[in-house]
């Protein structure tokens, strides 16, 4: 028998048979697939002919796909449908998948090959992209350790299999300590202040659990009502401290792995030759290396920290009119509490008016018009294709001239087998052929509010943000038209990545385009524009503390790949504590261990790690791109192909600040920010 037709992972499939796939292909196939990608390398590597395009750079790119395919197929499954087994089998995998990958790049042989082709005529005569990939691939070899001697390139090899382990480990732990957390409440009475609609969630969440009264998590839909609306102050306090020590102590401890994981990236950077992790990982980004990354995130904090503490003092000052001037010094879990409330007396708004008002379907297609609108294509629900879960749905769009451009899952709704947060991936890019372009595969993945008894999921302003938000990464990857995979879609700078997902969030403050979706599930009404302006003028409502928060978030994580020293400055919590109090609208308290549960930046090798600036970055791309929209229209269908031909559609096939360039005619500017944010 054909083995494939007994293990769905070792054959491409853009239909990916979600229904077949269980955790006992996971090991078979990972062993045959490296065996199968070894086999291409080392055919490569031992061709003694002539080197060419054809049979180096472009034979190294197809050498994993198969491999690649199939454990993002895993991978992601272990994202948002994990159990023991599944999980199990994954980490049995890593060490082998990471120890093959890392081999690539230190091959003396085929290093050997690609300079011997770098130094052919046809190598020096490439041109545009070509030439770019043949410049990447020597870079990216270099950096991985290619000239580094044996003993170097033997503990590089450990040090990213201990990597992998680690912080696949530390992901595990934040899953399970946020799932170990729940708080029942069976007396109405402590549930004041709440919105109905939490309220409802949590009865719906204990009942799914056989429990009487109301069930709070810490998932963020449940946590945020909690945090913003609840009266009970003790209660408050206990949710916020069970969420800030996630994963700090006990059986899903992180921070001795958080440790870990800073020591191997601070060895791994040494080992090749960098100051610092950041320089290593920054190199072919836009900001080039830690320093000039550091300096952005202290430029906008220097700016921004002058309106931080006068927004704080007229907090503090809000919550002692009500509470009396000896009332103690604010606390971290009243903070999101009073400025609801003073948010709610300064602009007489209230977050939830606009919930029935933004019905998850309607929302959705909303935005499919949106995009039709601006770029010309058009999104096609499909059913009877194999998903993961009965709640994702699955889409193909398709370009003006009819052709598919491509597909994607979408997966909005949380679950305990799922990872938190919301993010966007890729499973296929295709392939320019002879008959034109194949089509891309990609997901996008939420934990929106969802469905509550005979009502539909009614999401939350935010929650419409971040729809769009993933939908904007989706389209960099659907909308691709680079024939190298490698440099196509989002594989770009990640200081680059969020601009075609920030942007998108312009969108959901203009009347216009709210038009097309913000309509009451019930009587299908419009945003009256009182309430409309009102959202309006409350946009810029602590502002400076919300730019803030990322901004301390940066700082930290630049200090932990640049400046943290153990032997010099101690217990890393303890230091990062030090960092973010500087950044945070109240005291925090000596528990205080976000880090440990900050999967941005130890649930994966590198991830976000010396680059969570990038969201700051992108925005200041994202706001200054949108003057154009906003100058020309935002419906403007011909600035709407000026950015996908500029931005979506080139991939990293250029360097990003000439694709920036080529759609605003200069330079970025942060002016545009700080204008959006009320801070100018």
């Amino acid at each position: 028998m054909n083995n494939s037709v007994t293990n769905p992972l070792l054959e491409v499939r853009f239909e990916i048979p979600f229904d077949q796939i269980d955790a006992t292909h996971v090991e078979p196939a990972a062993s045959q697939l490296i065996a199968d990608a070894q086999a291409l390398i080392d055919a490569i590597a031992e061709d003694a002919g002539p080197r060419t395009l054809e049979n180096t750079l472009l034979a190294l790119e197809t050498t994993t796909e198969t491999l690649g395919f199939a454990m993002g197929v895993v991978g992601h499954l272990e994202s948002v449908k994990t159990t023991p087994e599944l999980r199990a089998a994954y980490n049995a995998v890593r060490p082998a998948l990471s120890a093959f990958y890392s081999a690539i790049s230190l091959n003396e042989k085929l290093w050997r090959q690609l300079k011997r082709y770098a130094e052919t005529d046809e190598a020096r005569a490439l041109t545009g992209l070509r030439a770019r990939l043949l410049q990447k691939t020597l870079e990216d070899f270099r950096r991985s350790g290619a000239d580094l001697p044996a003993v170097g390139k033997k503990r590089l090899a450990e040090l990213d299999v201990e990597l992998a382990l680690a912080t696949q480990k530390f992901s595990e732990h934040v899953l399970d300590a946020t799932n170990a957390f729940e708080l029942l409440i069976d007396d109405e009475s402590k549930l004041a202040g709440l919105p109905q609609s939490a309220k409802d969630a949590a009865r719906e969440s204990a009942a799914k659990k056989d429990k009487a009264g109301w069930r709070f998590t810490l998932q963020g839909p449940s946590y945020l009502a909690v945090m913003t609306y609840l009266d009970d102050s003790d209660i408050r306090e206990q949710v916020w401290r069970a969420y800030n020590t996630r994963a700090s102590a006990g059986e899903f401890d992180n921070t001795v792995l958080l440790a870990t994981i800073l020591k191997l990236r601070a060895e791994k950077a040494a080992l090749l030759g960098r100051r610092n992790f950041a320089d290593l990982v920054l190199e072919d980004r836009m900001a080039k290396g830690g320093a000039r990354a550091k300096e952005f995130i202290q430029q906008l904090a220097e700016r921004t920290r002058s309106p931080f503490l006068a927004e704080n003092e007229a907090l503090e000052n809000f919550r002692r009119s009500l509470e009396g001037s000896d009332s103690g010094p604010m606390r971290p879990w009243d903070v999101g509490y009073h400025a609801e409330k003073l948010r709610q007396r300064e602009y007489d708004f209230d977050e939830e008016q606009l919930r029935p008002y933004f019905p998850y379907e309607r929302v959705k297609q909303g935005l499919f018009e949106l995009v039709q609108r601006l770029y010309g294509i058009e999104v096609r629900q499909e059913r009877g294709v194999p998903v993961w879960r009965d709640d994702v749905q699955y889409y193909s769009l398709y370009d003006s001239d009819g052709s598919k451009l491509g597909a994607f899952y979408a997966d909005y709704f949380p679950d305990e087998q799922k990872r938190g947060g919301a993010w966007m991936d890729s499973f296929l890019t295709g392939a320019k052929t002879e008959k034109g372009w194949e089509p891309h595969l990609g997901l996008m993945c939420g934990n929106l509010n969802p469905p509550v008894g005979n009502k539909p999921a009614l999401l939350t302003h935010r929650d419409v943000e971040t729809l769009f938000h993933e939908f904007g990464h989706l389209l960099h990857h659907l909308l691709t038209r680079v024939e190298i995979r490698s440099l196509a879609g989002t594989n770009v700078a990640w200081d680059f990545v969020e601009l075609p997902s920030q942007i998108m969030e312009n969108w959901c403050w203009e009347r216009e385009a709210l038009d097309l979706f913000a309509q009451h599930y019930e009587t299908a009404a419009l945003i009256p524009d009182e309430l409309f302006q009102k959202m309006k003028r409350a946009r810029t409502f602590r502002a400076a503390n919300q730019q803030m928060r990322q901004l301390g978030l940066a700082t930290l994580d630049l200090a932990l790949h640049i400046d943290y020293d153990p032997d010099r400055d101690g217990d890393v919590m303890a230091y990062a504590r030090s960092i973010l109090a500087e950044f945070a609208p109240a005291p925090l308290p000596e528990d205080y261990a976000m880090p440990a549960a900050f999967t941005h930046l130890f649930a994966d090798p590198v991830g976000y790690g010396a680059g969570y600036y990038s969201y700051k970055w992108s925005e200041v791309l994202d706001a200054d791109a949108f003057t154009r929209f906003a100058a020309e229209g935002i419906f403007n269908p011909q600035t709407g192909a000026a950015f996908r031909e500029n931005i979506l559609s080139k991939g990293d096939s250029e360097d990003p600040e000439r694709l920036f360039a080529a759609f605003m005619g200069r330079e970025p500017s942060p002016e545009a920010l700080m204008a959006r944010l009320g801070l100018v």
